[in-house]
């Protein structure tokens, strides 16, 4: 569904183009949306983020198609300029998108980082099971993962808080069908609309935050709006779900050492990012990347300290009659005490999620190579002018659904349309909860329908898109009610 949107996106843009005349370009930028450059870069880009969608059965990594896309139309874009005697120009906007890019890079890079070191220490893993071994019935299970995603996400990424709760659903609901479609429903809703009042809990909060569009503090007041985004159709889906109760789960999982200071250190990093970005005015990344080091410095505690508690573990064991207890401790073991292991701080940098980063990047040069090309320009125009600002912030949410919520958002802030703060938050909220109109709407959707295969769906997801369009209405109005000062 995805592809006839993008073409329509781009016959549109070329299409409207041809009405639009030169004047609307700055003086020193050439204007190609009626050249061929401007309909190869439309095409190219189509065909890249084709190649993305069809990911789940081509397996070509995302970032592959997007990354030879950005180049591709930078090379006619250029070339284009050079033949004019305009070389500069390009260079100029090439590194502007780099910066913009180099900051979401290293902020999300940090981010990923303590996220895979919670992972590693057993963080969520420990979380799951307390939650599979709870006892707690099906309707009291859709209610806890839901609000666990909805707590989680604006810490968290939605992807990585979807998962998790996922994985505690198909542990206890393997016995009911209903159940799981419903609750990864619900997971997927409610993730979404918790990372839409952070500017850390989902990528467009984060750019439009770093971009500086709303200070810190006034995304909080979604918080509200985001709640009742997820509330509407939870409490409209609990209705189906049957009082009966899973067979509690025994699995016994313990803390790797260190697993509670690295908590600590994540949201001693983001009290950092905070003061970087509303106090001293300097890039969050900054205060991202002190907090890596944080996270380095203790990284280098556990990792010289571990031979040392090991051997006072063996200490302790030496009288105990269990010898298979003492042989995880033996010299050649990796394991320390609790079952500890090593931590290795690159190891997990390692881990990063580097397609998605370099997806980012595909995406924020294929975009402004569009905008500098002079599409986004006419956009701005039709959507913020002769729509409006509400009308073109809704859509840009039901696009969302059907696109991607980066690009869109991107799209957006490239354009830079003149709005009141009210309006600014309007578009953050519904890019970052549209997407639950589809599966395929965000990363979250997507991630589940691999992770419950044949239980949650496409489809299954859809025949409840109206119950979730009701929470996407409600969630508009509470905005515009709850915060009409700020419009």
């Amino acid at each position: 569904m995805k592809l006839p949107s993008m073409l329509l996106i781009g016959i549109g843009l070329v299409s409207f183009s041809m009405i639009v005349h030169a004047e609307t370009m700055p003086d020193n930028l050439i204007d190609l949306t009626s050249h061929s450059v401007g309909y190869f870069s439309i095409i190219i880009f189509a065909l890249a983020y084709l190649a993305v969608m069809t990911e789940e059965f081509t397996r070509l990594r995302k970032s592959k198609p997007v990354l030879l896309a950005a180049g591709a139309i930078w090379i006619l874009i250029a070339w284009t300029y050079v033949q004019n005697g305009m070389p500069d120009a390009v260079g100029s906007a090439v590194r502007h998108n780099i910066l913009e890019y180099a900051e979401l890079l290293l902020f999300l890079l940090v981010a990923m980082t303590y996220i895979n070191s919670m992972d590693e220490r057993q963080v969520f893993e420990s979380l799951r099971v307390w939650l599979v071994r709870s006892g707690f019935s099906y309707r009291t299970l859709f209610w806890v993962t839901g609000l666990f995603a909805f707590c989680l996400s604006p810490i968290a990424d939605n992807l990585t808080t979807a998962l998790l709760m996922c994985a505690v659903v198909l542990a206890v609901g393997r016995d009911s069908t209903r159940f799981i479609t419903l609750a990864c429903i619900n997971i997927v809703v409610a993730a979404n609309a918790g990372g839409a009042f952070s500017p850390f809990g989902d990528i467009t909060t984060l750019m439009v935050w770093q971009k500086g569009m709303l200070p810190f503090q006034s995304f909080l007041v979604l918080f509200v709006p985001s709640l009742v985004n997820w509330l509407v159709p939870a409490v409209i889906m609990y209705l189906f779900i049957d009082y009966s109760r899973p067979k509690p789960v025994d699995q016994p999982i313990q803390l790797r050492r260190g697993a509670r200071r690295i908590i600590f250190l994540f949201l001693m990093t983001i009290a950092t990012a905070v003061v970087f970005e509303n106090v001293l005015h300097l890039p969050a990344m900054m205060g991202m990347m002190l907090g890596m080091a944080y996270l380095q410095l203790f990284g280098y505690y556990l990792k010289t300290s571990f031979g040392r508690e090991r051997r006072q573990q063996q200490r302790r064991d030496t009288d105990s009659i269990d010898r298979d207890r003492r042989r995880r401790y033996d010299r050649r073991s990796t394991a320390g005490p609790v079952g500890d292991v090593k931590f290795d701080i690159f190891s997990r940098v390692g881990r990063a999620e580097w397609d998605t980063l370099l997806f980012f990047y595909g995406v924020i040069m294929c975009v402004g190579g569009l905008g500098f090309i002079g599409y986004l320009s006419l956009m701005s125009e039709q959507l913020y002018v002769e729509w409006g600002a509400t009308g073109a912030n809704i859509l840009v949410g039901i696009a969302s659904a059907l696109i991607d919520n980066i690009p869109v958002m991107f799209a957006v802030l490239t354009m830079e349309p003149q709005m009141s703060e009210g309006q600014w938050l309007l578009v953050t909220l519904t890019a970052g909860v549209g997407g639950s109109l589809l599966s395929i709407g965000s990363a979250a959707g997507i991630a589940l329908m691999g992770r419950a295969r044949g239980k949650y769906t496409f489809f299954s997801h859809l025949r409840w898109t109206p119950v979730i369009a009701l929470g996407y209405a409600a969630a508009i109005i509470c905005h515009m009610w709850l915060n009409r000062e700020l419009f």
